[in-house]
């Protein structure tokens, strides 16, 4: 019915990394962004074939394990990155997910695992440090050298708070971030190697990136071989998660009609749920239930494309990124909003800031 990333992509977060050695030189850079992003797009769908649960605290995170809400399973840590445990959002979050979020030091959230019998606190930062270290591990493998540097893309709108902590997570996986760039500026590097050939005239793109938990927006401008970012914007606590969340909400409160009991605070319960919700609401009843947030990404368009003073007749492109862009319902709304325009899908949804990091890692390293 629709692609969610909560049940299809990575293990604890679904942030996408361009690893390698930065290597400068006309006559290595072809061959390099090819091997380099080849490895980043591998990367996307590796995480069922990972360590086992009795040898590391990282082991694979299936479709079947996040439905049945093993307690150990943990994902969508980003949405823990550079916020306080009292934070409104990470208090409406913890009760979604199967696994328990505490507070630790400094009203610091910490996600509670079981390690070798003995239960573990880790931060955000940590999590998403064992993905790196295993990414890294993945890409000295395919590389056959030691990879130090890395490109790293984060939310638009993710604040200094937010894109700290992703530093540091990089740290401690003993790599150093050359650049954290946003997703919708690696989509548009993406894009706009695309379209420089044949562009002579100045085009106006609009990147629409909806994803598994981030909503992100930016405009820009392509002539010849220049594009120009103008302006970007978007939703840290949105996309795929919340349209199931919503699913799994209508689930629990319908069996509470129906049977007089309240499964909401059980999160086994919650995950089936979801899994059923899959199962049993049609399209136009997903469409219902998720109305209100689809309408909420048309109102930051046009609040974005008003603050960029940028009539929507003057883009020239619209660009879907993101597994979530695929909802045909907000390919709809979209279209309508843009008054028919065609929507652009030339890219890879899911691997257009891959390709994206990969050229920006090429150019530092000229």
């Amino acid at each position: 019915m629709h692609s969610s990333s909560s049940l299809h992509k990575s293990l604890f977060d679904e942030r996408r990394l361009h690893l390698g050695r930065l290597i400068g030189g006309d006559n290595f850079s072809k061959n390099l962004c090819y091997e380099i992003h080849t490895l980043s797009l591998s990367l996307l769908w590796f995480d069922s074939k990972l360590i086992e649960p009795s040898s590391s605290l990282l082991y694979p995170l299936t479709k079947s394990v996040k439905e049945y809400g093993r307690s150990n399973t943990v994902f969508a840590a980003k949405r823990l990155i550079g916020r306080k445990y009292s934070d409104p959002v990470v208090q409406k979050d913890k009760k979604l997910w199967p696994f328990n979020v505490v507070v630790g030091v400094n009203d610091k959230p910490m996600i509670v695992v079981k390690y070798k019998g003995e239960k573990k606190r880790l931060c955000a930062e940590e999590v998403s440090s064992m993905i790196l270290v295993k990414m890294r591990e993945v890409a000295e493998a395919y590389l056959k050298s030691h990879v130090k540097n890395a490109v790293v893309t984060v939310p638009a709108y993710f604040n200094y708070s937010q894109r700290k902590p992703t530093k540091d997570a990089g740290a401690i996986a003993g790599l150093n971030f050359m650049r954290i760039i946003n997703e919708t500026i690696a989509t548009a590097i993406a894009y706009g190697l695309e379209k420089r050939t044949n562009c002579v005239e100045k085009r106006n793109i609009f990147i629409f990136y909806l994803g598994g938990g981030t909503f992100d927006v930016s405009l820009l401008t392509i002539k010849d071989k220049d594009f120009k970012v103008k302006a970007t914007a978007g939703d840290t606590h949105l996309g795929g998660e919340d349209f199931d969340n919503r699913m799994v909400n209508y689930m629990v409160h319908e069996f509470k009609r129906k049977n007089k009991v309240d499964i909401s605070g059980n999160p086994k319960a919650r995950r089936r749920a979801l899994t059923f919700a899959s199962q049993l609401i049609t399209r136009t009843k997903f469409e219902e239930i998720n109305m209100e947030l689809f309408q909420k990404c048309m109102e930051i368009v046009n609040s974005f494309l008003t603050y960029a003073n940028m009539n929507k007749r003057d883009v020239h492109d619209v660009v879907l990124v993101g597994g979530s862009s695929r909802i045909p319902k907000v390919q709809h709304l979209l279209q309508n909003f843009f008054e028919g325009k065609h929507l652009c899908k030339s890219i890879n949804l899911d691997e257009a800031d891959a390709y994206g990091e990969a050229v920006q890692a090429i150019l530092l390293g000229e």
